[in-house]
């Protein structure tokens, strides 16, 4: 499963999310930063539809809302 969490340090939403990666030891995800390349957020954008942080993409289809996204993580666990 492929997992990309668009992000950006300064948003407490997104904390929320890291948060909760890193109290659970997640290494599945990876963080792709909207501020510090600007590709990241054009991606977000184009196939988001919207510059709305945090949005975890699974397998490319967006996901906002940081509740949502950790409630999903928790029902999803890290395999392997």
């Amino acid at each position: 499963m492929d997992l990309k969490l668009y992000k950006m340090d300064a948003c407490p939403y997104c904390r929320r999310v890291m948060t909760y990666l890193n109290e659970s030891g997640r290494t599945d995800v990876q963080l792709m930063d909207i501020h510090a390349d600007k590709e990241n957020y054009r991606t977000l954008v184009e196939v988001g539809g919207m510059d709305q942080v945090p949005c975890l993409f699974i397998d490319g289809k967006p996901m906002y809302e940081s509740l949502d996204i950790i409630e999903w993580l928790k029902a999803h666990p890290q395999e392997g």
